[in-house]
């Protein structure tokens, strides 16, 4: 299947999921969820402190605080996102049109979260701005080959992102914090629907070539905040605590879409390539369910340990 073929094949498809998104999406303002009166003016050379944060009367974790900063960078870099996924499509028609509504709902989640970091002082501005920089100035973002592959890892991606969003929100301890997560997360829920059934109808029309894009894609597969300073050491304290984690990744991203809506494991008259694709897949998948489950088990011997101190 060709990106012409998926495209032209698609076209109507990706119509009617717009049209059952541009239904079911519902109309929010940034500048309610943000609590603008626990802020005040920044005086010149001033110097953050965690003692700033002024949240519900909660102490933000630092976990929490590391989730904030990479998920509103990786909001940051919506202008390449946008082009990424203009290649893929195309400008006109049902795809163009979801692009730039897209855009338009995920350029609002990086306003409410800032405004939100800003009132509360829930991070240095200072450090947080010099990160949006560099990490826009990079430009740094997964860039799938083709349209084939493109729907596979938004599918999959988006489905994460909504998973961080939501347990991010769950502990930072503050409502107005939950209730700004919250609302992100179920814009990022409808995304990840519009993406696969974008993909299930995709499977219906060259199972084939699916399964051979979706092994590629999870071999290859990384969140698009990779190019974030400090990303690993933000990345091990999100995992510490909960919020997104290899465990997650495969109990609530891998099996429920691939195995379970996809259900890759029960496709027919696959070609010999895609055969050999699935095989690798199913492999992968255990392989990493069994790394989940180990990974776990060694927090948990931490944990043992650190309690017995």
């Amino acid at each position: 299947m060709t990106p012409q073929t998926f495209l032209a094949e698609l076209e109507p498809v990706a119509g009617k999921l717009l049209d059952r998104h541009l239904a079911t999406a519902k109309e929010w303002f940034p500048h309610e969820l943000v609590p603008y009166d626990r802020g005040h003016d920044f005086p010149p050379g001033y110097e953050w402190s965690p003692a700033d944060c002024n949240l519900d009367g909660a102490e933000l974790p630092e976990a929490a605080r590391s989730a904030l900063f990479v998920n509103l960078l990786t909001e940051d870099n919506l202008p390449y996102y946008f082009r990424d996924i203009e290649r893929m499509f195309t400008m006109d028609g049902a795809f163009g049109t979801w692009n730039r509504r897209w855009t338009a709902e995920e350029g609002r989640h990086s306003i409410v979260m800032r405004d939100y970091l800003t009132a509360t002082r829930a991070i240095d501005p200072v450090v947080l701005e010099r990160g949006r920089m560099a990490q826009v100035s990079a430009g740094e973002v997964p860039t799938p080959s083709s349209p084939i592959i493109g729907v596979i890892y938004v599918s999959l991606q988006e489905l994460a992102t909504r998973i961080a969003h939501r347990n991010t929100g769950k502990i930072i301890g503050d409502r107005r914090g939950y209730e700004i997560m919250a609302r992100v997360a179920a814009d990022e829920n409808l995304h990840y629907l519009f993406y696969r059934d974008l993909a299930t109808a995709a499977f219906e029309l060259d199972p084939s070539e699916m399964v051979i894009a979706t092994e590629e894609v999870v071999r290859t597969f990384a969140m698009p905040g990779t190019g974030i300073a400090d990303f690993d050491r933000h990345s091990a304290a999100i995992a510490r605590a909960g919020i997104y984690d290899a465990t997650i990744f495969h109990e609530q991203v891998l099996v429920p879409v691939i195995l379970n809506h996809w259900k890759v494991e029960q496709l027919t008259n696959l070609s010999a390539p895609a055969e050999r694709a699935r095989e690798a897949l199913l492999k992968r998948i255990d392989r990493l369910g069994q790394l989940a489950k180990n990974l776990a088990a060694r927090a948990e011997r931490r944990l043992a340990v650190t309690a017995s101190i």
